[in-house]
């Protein structure tokens, strides 16, 4: 595999890990040649697993949205790369076995998800999300949820 910091093709496998139930394996890598350390996958290739979303159209699941999104809500917060990705990992694991049987999901169940997660991780970061994923329009909803987030 290359290296995305040198470009060498040299690297080994430091750890394996299998995710979504056995659906996909994590491999750390680390280069050869630099010493960076790097994350791959491996899945099978399968059906397209398809998101649901509000309008009713559907888009191909796209991992990377959850882990942009994810990490802009804990943008300066006190909380490791690899807390993220680990947080990312499990969402997908939860996607992956809710949508199994007819390869969909609604956007609403992942965005769920990824509030559930945020508020167990970092509240600050929970209400930049759910600000933004529930379409705050004033002061006063933000309140609302800071006082249910309170009241847990």
């Amino acid at each position: 595999m290359r290296c995305p910091h040198c470009g060498n093709l040299d690297d080994k496998v430091v750890e394996s890990r299998t995710l979504a139930g056995g659906e996909a394996i994590r491999r750390r890598r680390e280069c050869g040649k630099c010493g960076f350390r790097f994350t791959s996958y491996e899945r099978v290739e399968d059906k397209q697993f398809m998101v649901i979303k509000r309008d009713g159209r559907r888009e191909p699941f796209d991992r990377n949205k959850i882990e942009r999104g994810a990490a802009r809500a804990l943008e300066k917060r006190p909380v490791s790369q690899m807390t993220v990705e680990s947080l990312v990992n499990d969402i997908e694991d939860k996607t992956a076995i809710i949508g199994k049987m007819n390869h969909e999901i609604d956007s609403a169940v992942i965005g769920n998800l990824v509030l559930e997660k945020l508020s167990a991780l970092d509240k600050v970061a929970y209400i930049r999300f759910a600000s933004v994923y529930r379409h705050f329009e004033d002061i006063d909803e933000f309140i609302r949820e800071i006082r249910k987030l309170g009241g847990e």
